[in-house]
């Protein structure tokens, strides 16, 4: 039988063996301290360290998500207004990451917070409601270039939702409401326009040709009649029977 001592060697090698290799997956990365120095980052894939000496800390590069809390913020023409939003980002740098920032993603949650504070301050409410897509680009613009010095990039930030006061949204209510009434109207008018100048047309068109008011009467008689069951009379002018004289046929001289 193998002595005491020999066992536990042995069972000692085979933990600090076990403790040196490190299974790193494809979106995470190892950073390796030796003695406190940074050393530098491994993975994916089989990673060795010297165990004891060595110290490392996992980082993952996935994108990451988190949401920044709804805030009271006042934009730049007073209006008080509650807007929350969520920040997409990853982290390229692992090492710069670590040595860096103690908590980088704390950090980034900060400088969210603050750059959307200051951000909403600088614009108007018509802006932020109206021009969301170019308030989203510069929030993604202020935020990345504070955490580039971290190793952590920002791919998106999207205002998720923009909550106004009550009386703030029955002003805006009204207003949508008059500018509806306001676009109507000018839809009414141009139709009336454009249907009195193809009137005008039509009866310049006719007068050159008087045959057409003739007909015209007289079809609107027929339209008249199929509509009603009833027997309808209509006084038929003589003048109206003149422009029909220059279509007869003329005449055959007597003999």
């Amino acid at each position: 039988m193998p002595p005491i001592g020999l066992i536990v060697a042995v069972v000692i090698g085979l933990l600090i063996l076990v403790s040196a290799i490190k299974v790193v997956r494809e979106y995470d990365r190892l950073v390796v301290f030796r003695l406190g120095r940074l050393v530098g980052e491994k993975g994916p894939g089989i990673v060795f360290i010297i165990p004891i000496i060595d110290t490392v800390m996992r980082i993952s590069t996935r994108i990451q998500v988190f949401d920044v809390q709804p805030q009271d913020l006042l934009t730049k023409d007073n209006v008080s207004v509650q807007v929350n939003a969520v920040v997409y980002f990853r982290v390229v740098d692992p090492a710069r990451a670590v040595v860096s920032a103690e908590n980088f993603y704390q950090a980034t949650v900060q400088i969210a917070q603050t750059t959307l504070r200051a951000t909403v301050g600088e614009i108007s409410l018509q802006v932020l409601l109206d021009d969301l897509a170019t308030v989203n680009a510069r929030l993604q613009e202020i935020i990345d270039e504070h955490t580039d010095a971290w190793g952590v990039k920002v791919s998106t930030v999207e205002i998720k939702h923009v909550d106004l006061p009550s009386d703030m949204k029955r002003v805006m209510a009204a207003e949508a409401e008059a500018d509806r009434t306001r676009r109507a109207k000018i839809v009414a008018a141009d139709g009336e326009f454009q249907a009195a100048k193809r009137l005008t047309e039509a009866g310049a068109l006719m007068a050159t040709e008087p045959i057409s008011v003739t007909l015209r009467y007289l079809q609107t008689l027929v339209e008249v009649a199929a509509e009603n069951n009833s027997t309808t009379l209509f006084p038929v002018p003589l003048d109206l029977l003149e422009s029909f004289k220059k279509y007869a046929a003329p005449d055959k001289p007597s003999v």
